[in-house]
């Protein structure tokens, strides 16, 4: 038997505007915006959130837009979409790809923003099947993990009513058309960590007169794959990346400083302080061998919270969904070592339910090498970051389902 929320949610999406809402994305696509620079963006997503009838909020947290539909009595619930593009240059093809040199919707924020217009047009629409409150939330900044703290800081739940639920969905790679819920841990936390090498610069031909800190920076990049591998347990779940290093300006220039910068992702804040740990004493360790002239600078920077879904929200939701699209389009993969800021949203207190809609067009999917093995054909398809993410544009009305469906289950239903 279905449930009110779903037969609701199906009625209210029967007729979605698909073409329009297919020409936002494209629009949003055509118009990547950098972390706090989403003005053009977040002008597109108020203006449809104004004409939908909600109460708007502009420039929250920089260039954060917040709509609010206040419908009788009953709970708030919160729907985000994240708006900002990547430092990344298009390589798709599309006919509607980036014009903004060197910026790109890698990591498909612009149908995010899709998915909650649609959303904000279908529930305002079917406003007497319903009662509550809605609290729409296009967030700015979300790659630089600024964004949810940004909005907090500048009174978010001082202008609009604080929620009962949050929820949220992400893109991702997949055979289009499958749901992943999982109902506790599903994002990890990430941390940045920036190490300055110090050495004794001079002439490439007088190696001997100086402490050269290109080698002893290659040889923490080379320790510091031991830390994953040699101190974290087997049964967790850790990754240590090195994603730059820069030292230098001359062949024959022996610099005196060299510079790294890394990330971990990891599960629990045990193994976080345990990897900083180590990679404090690897930069030290090495160090000290080079006989550098002092101690490297170690600075930890940056960091998104593990996100953790409320298990009775998240099983609400997933079971809608399932309901909605059918129940073999609803899995549960586990954990993604992939980081979010949307749990700063929920003030370490408040349930919500985060969530996954796979994108890859049938055709990619199909031509992917790996067989029948899942894992395989996911790491040979574009993923998210990639200048080649490309999401069909077959998701588009399913998501806005997804967050329709989503928001019923907790608002009341009549």
């Amino acid at each position: 038997m279905t449930s009110p929320a779903a037969r609701t949610a199906l009625d209210l999406t029967a007729d979605l505007p698909v073409p329009d809402l297919e020409d936002f994305y494209r629009d949003l696509h055509r118009h990547p915006e950098l972390s706090l620079r989403e003005h053009r963006t977040a002008d597109r997503l108020a203006g449809r959130l104004r004409r939908a009838g909600y109460e708007t909020h502009d420039g929250v947290g920089g260039t954060g837009v917040v709509g609010v539909l206040r419908n009788g009595e009953g709970p708030t619930v919160l729907l985000r979409a994240d708006m900002d593009a990547l430092p990344v240059t298009e390589e798709t093809g599309l006919p509607y790809a980036s014009t903004t040199p060197g910026v790109m919707h890698a990591c498909g924020h612009d149908l995010h923003v899709t998915w909650l217009a649609g959303a904000a047009d279908a529930l305002a629409a079917g406003r007497d099947t319903w009662s509550g409150t809605l609290v729409l939330v296009g967030q700015p900044a979300k790659e630089t993990g600024e964004g949810a703290a940004g909005m907090l800081a500048d009174g978010l739940y001082e202008r609009v009513p604080r929620p009962d639920v949050l929820l949220a969905q992400h893109v991702a790679p997949g055979p289009a058309g499958l749901y992943a819920h999982s109902p506790g841990l599903i994002m990890s936390a990430s941390t940045d960590i920036d190490i300055v090498v110090h050495g004794v610069g001079g002439h490439g031909s007088r190696p001997e007169a100086t402490v050269d800190p290109v080698v002893t920076a290659a040889y923490i990049v080379t320790r510091l794959q031991t830390v994953v591998s040699r101190e974290v347990a087997a049964r967790e779940s850790a990754v240590l990346t090195v994603g730059r290093i820069e030292a230098g300006t001359r062949h024959n220039i022996i610099p005196s400083e060299a510079r790294l910068s890394l990330n971990l992702r990891t599960q629990s804040q045990e193994v976080r302080e345990r990897m900083i740990a180590a990679v404090r004493r690897v930069a030290r360790g090495e160090c000290a061998a080079a006989g550098c002239p002092r101690e490297p600078d170690v600075t930890v920077g940056s960091s998104f919270p593990v996100t953790v879904n409320d298990p009775d929200t998240d099983r609400r939701v997933s079971a809608v969904h399932a309901e909605v699209f059918g129940a073999g389009t609803v899995l549960d993969p586990g954990p993604a070592m992939g980081s979010e800021d949307f749990d700063r949203l929920a003030l370490g207190e408040l349930p919500y339910s985060y969530w996954f809609v796979t994108s890859t067009p049938a055709d990619v999917w199909d031509a992917a090498p790996g067989g029948g093995d899942l894992m395989d054909r996911l790491a040979a398809v574009p993923g998210n970051h990639s200048p080649l993410f490309a999401p069909d544009l077959s998701v588009v009305a399913p998501g806005v389902r997804t967050l329709v469906s989503g928001a019923l289950v907790s608002l009341n239903v009549a």
